[in-house]
C-alpha cells in the first residue's frame, strides 16, 4: 500500500478589496449579476463572471423554477453562455459571489459538486487553468489558481475510454 496526500493551495485575502485589480473587477461583475438571479424558493442569489482568453467577460446567475430544487447554478449558466457565444475560447478566470436573503453573505462561497465537475471539464477541454475567485458581498476572498484542485480524483472523459 502507498499512502498519498493531496492538498489544495489557495490565496486568502482578508477583504476582497485587497484582490489584484483584474480579480476585483471580475468579482464586482459577479456581484452586479446577483440582481438578475431568479431565486424565489431558496432566497440564495448567486452571480458568476468569467474572463475569457480573448478579454471578453460573460456573467451568469442561478435560475430556479417551481420544481425546486431543480434549476441551474450561476457558474454553469455562465459557462454555457460562454461556450455558445465564444466557442473554443478558454476561460482564464471565474468569479463567484452570493447574497443570502435569509442570512449573511460575508464569507467566500465555493461552487457545488455539479459546478465543480463542469468547471473542471471545461478546463480540461481547453487545456488552460481556470482561476477561481470566491467571495461574499463583504469579508474575505479566496483565489484558487487551478480549478482542478477542487476535484481531487475527478471523473473525466478519459475515464470513459
Amino acid at each position: 500500500m502507498e499512502k498519498k496526500i493531496q492538498q489544495v493551495e489557495y490565496e486568502e485575502y482578508k477583504d476582497a478589496s485587497e484582490l489584484p485589480p483584474e480579480d476585483l473587477s471580475l468579482l464586482q461583475l459577479a456581484r452586479r449579476a446577483l440582481e438578475d438571479a431568479y431565486a424565489p424558493y431558496s432566497r440564495f442569489r448567486v452571480g458568476a463572471a468569467l474572463l475569457l482568453d480573448n478579454g471578453q467577460t460573460v456573467t451568469g446567475t442561478n435560475q430556479e423554477n417551481a420544481s425546486y430544487p431543480v434549476g441551474i447554478c450561476a457558474e454553469r449558466t455562465a459557462l454555457s453562455t460562454a461556450s455558445s457565444l465564444y466557442p473554443g475560447i478558454p476561460v482564464r478566470a471565474l468569479a463567484v459571489s452570493y447574497r443570502n436573503e435569509l442570512g449573511t453573505s460575508e464569507k467566500p462561497i465555493s461552487p457545488c459538486g455539479i459546478c465543480r465537475q463542469t468547471i473542471c471539464e471545461y478546463q480540461q477541454r481547453s487545456g488552460t487553468p481556470i482561476r477561481l475567485i470566491m467571495a461574499g458581498l463583504s469579508g474575505p476572498a479566496i483565489v484558487i489558481r487551478d480549478a482542478g484542485s477542487l476535484m481531487p480524483l475527478s471523473f473525466s472523459s478519459s475515464d470513459m475510454l
